[in-house]
Parts: C-alpha cells; structure tokens; sequence
C-alpha cells in the first residue's frame, strides 16, 4: 500500500474516531437531561408531600394548642376560683382574730388596771396596818411580841383555873356516876350468870313407857315408822337406847312437830299410818299456835306494837331456833331490852331501838329455807310488811353487811354482841372459838398471793389481803371463791361466812 492510501485510511480513522467521540458525548448528554428531569419531578414530588404533611401536621398543632389553651383557661379559672376564696375565707379568720386580738388587749388592759389598784390597796392596807401597830404599841408601851407574851401568859392561866375547875367537876360527878354504873353492871352481872345455859341440839328424845313400845313404833315390816318419818319429814332413830328413841333433823320445827305426835301416839297407843297422819296434822296445828303465842308474847314483853302477824308469826319460830346452844327467841328479846336500855341512856329512839333488837335476827328463822344471811334475809322479809325504815336498817346493818344509817343501828349491834357474848349465853367455848377462827385465817393464807388474812364479825367474814404484783382482778375473783369453795369443804359453821379479797396498789414517796 502506498502513503496516500496509508494516509487516507489514518485520516479516515482519526475522523472515526473524532464522530464516536462526538456521538458518545452526545448520548451521554442526552441521558443526563433525562435524569435530572426525572429527578426534579421526583424532588417536586417529595416536596408536594412534604409541604401537605407540614400543612397537616400543623393544622394538627394548631388544634392541640388550641385544646390545651382552653383546658389551660379553665384550669387557670378554677384555681382563680379556688384562690379567690380560700383568700376571702383567710381575711374573714383575719379579721375573727384581729377582733380577739382586740379583746384579748383590752380584757389585758382591764386587768391590768385592776392589777394596780388592787395592789395600790393592799399597799395602803399594809401601811394602815403598819400605822396600827405603831399606835397601838404607842399606847401599850410594848412591842408586839410583848404583848404577844402577855396574853398568852393570860391565857394560859386562864386555862388551867378553867381545866382545874372542868377536872374537879367531872371527877365529882364521875364519882357519883361510879355508884350507879357499878350498880347496873353488877345487876346486868347477876343477870348473865343466873340465865340458863342450854345446848343447841340437833335431836329431841321421846321417853318410853317400856322397850315394847319400841317395836309398836317399828311395826310390821317398819310400816309405821316409815309413815311416821314420811308424814313428819324427819328421821326417827330406833337403837339400844332404854326406853326412849331419838328424833333428827335439821329444821326444829319439824322436830317440834314429831316429838308431839309420837309423844301423842306413845300415850295414846294405837300407833298406825292413818293415826300417824291425823296426831301429826294436830301436832303441826298446836305447833303454828305456840309460834304465833311466842311472837305476840315477845312483842308484848319488849313493848314493840304495831307488827304483822307474819313477821310475830317468823318470830315466834325463833323460839324452836338455837345459835350456838343460845335460843334466839329469848336472844332476841334480851337483845330488845338491851338496846331499849342503852337508848335512853343516850338519848336516842327507845321504841325504835327496841324493835330494831327484837327483829335483829328474825332472818335465822328462814336462812336454813332461803340462800343468804340471815341479816339480809329479815331485812327484806320485814320490808314487805311495811316496817319502819330505820328498823330495816337495824336489822340488814347488825353485822355490818350494809352501812349503819342511824344511831339506833349502831345501838342494836352493840347490844346484839352484850347478849351473845355474857357468860353461859352460849355453848361455844373460848377455846373452841379460837380454834375454829385460827383455821378460818389458815385456811386462809395457805392460797398463794396472800399477804394477810383476818377473821371479823366472830368468825363470820375473813378478810383477805392480797400481794398487787401477784394477783390482779380476775384472781382476786378466782381466789375469794376458792376460799369459799375450800371452807364450805374443811369446816363446820352455822350460817355463812362471807369471803373478801382486798387488792389495792400503794404509792408512797418522801419530800426532802
């Protein structure tokens, strides 16, 4: 090939290549309007959205502000409210307590003044005093412990010429008193030792004609002492005893009424259940009239008038009833006496006294038939009858059981204690009596817990006192009625005996 042609086809390559160029510039220009139209819709697009999501979501803000602006205003106007009172509510104390304040100032002022003149007073009071000292000791020519002296010294001689003459008075007239006072007592002396003395008993004896009467009294099969013991509700005690058999019971009336009607039927001799039947309804009958015969009889000794027939029918049973071997009926009518007699030597109600000592134990003629001590139970038995007040008291009181409301109460306790306690009145040993108090203490202090234990009123109460730290209330209950529960199982004693347990704390502390 020549350099022509050479440079022809290099010519015509370099002009190739210079188009290919060219059309790849071309192309790739053309491409890149394309994509960055596309892209600027794109751009349009997303910011179309955007500005309508802005749009929206402020158009939301706004209306949530606007919410919360008018929950803001009512909240705001609320408090506003509740300021605006509670600010109304503090000026209305403010000014309650401005107008105390007030008060309180002027009341401090009014004292005050007060204050000063009273002091301004005794200011002036003390200086006149002070004056009056000074004249008088002016007048005196002494001081005031001089004239203190003095009339002590006066005084006291005074005293002693009055005391000297008063003690010779009252030796003279205790001496012509002596007379008459030995006088009664040694009559009231006479008077004790020359009284019966009687056993209480439990049992009567009915006397027999011979031991064959024995088995008459039995009967066949013990058919009739079966229907004696029914019909008369006592026990009849048939042993080797010569001639005469035993009755026993505990209620004196009953024993009164089985010792008539056997003593009937023993003189009498037909001895079966109908003749049993009808002697022991007579024997009841006489026995009811003796009882009421006894209480009239009793009234009209002592002068008391004016009783039920049912509290002179209670007394009359005094006369079957026996205290520790002293019988009650004519205890009952000494204690009447007694008391008539110290009433008017004191002054007080005389027939008040006496009835008060007549009745003191009419509640022993009941008190083996009704739960309680006798005192209380005759002061509500004369209670329904319409008694006198003060008597009632006499009789609930005698033991101390209630408190005391007049002196004829007190008159009657006394005079109750001289009948029972002259020689011979009752069976009762000293020796006995100190025995059966020793154990009611033992019994006592044997309990845990107790400090101390006295026995009062003749062995009818004990008193119990109790360690604080060891025993509180609900065993102090407990305690006073195992007390109770142990004497009722270890002694033996008529009547009953009241329990008291004392529990009490004590402070004591010295100034210095």
């Amino acid at each position: 090939m020549d350099i022509g042609a050479a440079l022809v086809v290099l010519l015509a390559l370099v002009v190739g290549v210079a188009l290919g160029g060219v059309a790849l510039n071309y192309y790739q220009t053309s491409q890149g309007k394309n994509r960055r139209v596309q892209a600027e819709e794109q751009a349009r697009v997303i910011v179309e959205q955007a500005t309508e999501q802005a749009t929206r979501t402020t158009r939301e803000a706004d209306e949530k502000a606007k919410e919360l602006s008018e929950e803001t205003d009512k909240n705001l106007t609320r408090r506003r409210r509740e300021m605006d009172k509670e600010d109304e509510r503090l000026r209305s104390r403010r000014e309650d307590l401005d107008k105390r304040l007030e008060k309180l100032e002027l009341r401090e002022q009014n004292l005050n003044k007060r204050q000063s003149r009273m002091d301004k007073q005794q200011n002036e009071l003390a200086k006149l005093e002070e004056e009056r000292t000074a004249e008088l000791q002016k007048i005196a020519q002494m001081t005031q412990e001089e004239a203190r002296t003095e009339l002590l010294t006066v005084v006291e001689i005074d005293s002693r010429n009055d005391m000297a003459r008063i003690i010779r008075q009252v030796e003279a007239e205790a001496r012509e008193e002596a007379d008459n006072r030995a006088r009664d007592v040694i009559s009231l002396a006479v008077q004790r030792l020359a009284s019966d003395h009687v056993s209480e008993i439990s049992v009567s004896v009915v006397p027999l004609p011979s031991d064959e009467m024995k088995g008459r009294i039995i009967g066949r099969n013990g058919r009739n002492i079966r229907a004696f013991e029914l019909a008369a509700g006592v026990d009849v005690v048939v042993d080797d005893t010569p001639e005469a058999v035993t009755i026993s019971s505990f209620d004196p009336i009953r024993r009164e009424v089985a010792k008539r009607a056997l003593a009937k039927l023993v003189v009498d001799g037909r001895i079966h259940p109908a003749r049993i039947e009808k002697l022991i309804e007579d024997a009841k009958e006489e026995v009811e009239q003796s009882i009421r015969e006894e209480g009239e009889r009793a009234a009209y000794e002592t002068g008391v008038h004016g009783l039920h027939p049912e509290v002179l029918k209670l007394l009359g049973r005094l006369k079957y009833r026996y205290s520790y071997g002293q019988n009650q009926h004519a205890h009952s009518i000494e204690t009447a006496h007694v008391a008539g007699m110290i009433a008017a030597e004191l002054g007080a109600d005389v027939n008040l006294a006496k009835a008060g000592g007549l009745l003191h134990d009419i509640g022993k003629a009941i008190d083996h038939e009704v739960e309680g001590t006798h005192a209380i139970l005759g002061a509500e038995f004369i209670k329904r009858y319409g008694v006198n007040a003060k008597i009632i008291n006499c009789v609930a009181s005698h033991h101390h059981e209630v408190e005391q409301e007049c002196v004829e109460a007190y008159i009657v306790e006394a005079a109750d204690a001289i009948s029972g306690a002259r020689p011979g009145a009752r069976r009762e040993s000293l020796e006995s009596y100190i025995k059966r108090v020793k154990t009611l203490e033992d019994i006592a202090t044997s309990f845990d817990g107790v400090e101390q234990s006295y026995a009062l009123q003749a062995g009818r109460e004990v008193r119990i006192i109790v360690r604080p730290d060891v025993i509180d209330d609900l065993a102090s209950l407990r305690l006073a009625r195992d007390i109770a529960k142990k004497i009722e199982e270890t002694m033996q004693y008529p009547g009953q005996i009241k329990v008291q347990v004392i529990r009490e704390t004590r402070a004591i502390d010295y100034a210095k």
